[in-house]
């Protein structure tokens, strides 16, 4: 458990402290280990479900700065843990400029205690759902130059937004806010054969104050509204241009990845 002290209610669980316990992190309370361990309870394999999540953000990561982007906005980024976004974006092009943004206070005082001062990185407490307000922030303007190709990283996250105009609104403020040869990288959880796991999942989310929305494979396609996905499209997460070549049984991960282009 973290001794960076925070003004939270360590009796409540957040989204973001359960992420980090499925992770194997230290940056959550009791609480949090709690509701993670229920959740492994309902689906086992929710933990390599969670870090195969990250390696799915690394590889977005090294994707596009092979692509030539510099410059990275991480949408409910979380509690940092290792191989953070600009760490994976420096190995690949040095001197990469992120901003992670959170809504939840527990996630963007780790962060800001981990990143230090690190002059090329910010993190803003912001809801991703406004992406005018997100954008605005003297980090995000000090940082994005927009004029110039983004990644746009929404990890892991929309799965916790339900769907409505709010929802909409903001995926087209990000299109629009976008340089053409910017990208988009989304993972999202899907709904397993027997839907059971899932909704057993979401009603545990529900009672945390962070409801899971489980989206289908058409609804997961609508995201990328506006943006191109690149080879090979919208996959089992572990099947987005893996490391070691093909993955088999991917599909048990329950999470769709996939990178567009604008």
């Amino acid at each position: 458990m973290s001794t960076v002290p925070l003004p939270i209610d360590p009796n409540r669980p957040s989204a973001a402290r359960i992420y980090d316990a499925l992770l194997g992190g230290n940056h959550n309370f009791a609480a949090d280990r709690a509701v993670a361990a229920r959740a492994a309870e309902i689906l086992p394999e929710i933990p390599q479900i969670a870090r195969a999540n990250r390696d799915f953000l690394r590889r977005a990561v090294r994707y596009a700065a092979g692509r030539g982007i510099r410059q990275f906005l991480d949408l409910g980024s979380g509690i940092p843990t290792e191989n953070n976004v600009h760490e994976v974006a420096r190995a690949a092009a040095p001197g990469a400029r992120v901003v992670y943004v959170d809504r939840d206070p527990s996630a963007v005082l780790y962060s800001r205690h981990v990143l230090g001062d690190d002059e090329q990185t910010a993190v803003i407490e912001s809801d991703l759902r406004d992406p005018a307000a997100v954008l605005a922030t003297s980090p995000a303007r000090d940082l994005l130059d927009l004029n110039r190709p983004i990644g746009i990283l929404m990890v892991a996250v929309l799965h916790f937004l339900p769907d409505g105009p709010d929802l909409d609104a903001a995926l087209d403020g990000y299109l629009e806010a976008a340089a053409p040869g910017s990208l988009l990288a989304i993972s999202h959880a899907i709904p397993s054969s027997d839907p059971e796991p899932t909704d057993r999942l979401a009603e545990l989310y529900s009672r945390t104050g962070t409801p899971l929305v489980v989206r289908d494979a058409d609804r997961v396609a609508r995201l990328f509204d506006g943006w191109t996905l690149v080879e090979p499209g919208l996959v089992p997460g572990p099947q987005w241009r893996p490391d070691d070549g093909p993955v088999t049984g991917a599909e048990r991960f329950l999470t769709l990845a996939g990178v567009g282009e604008r």
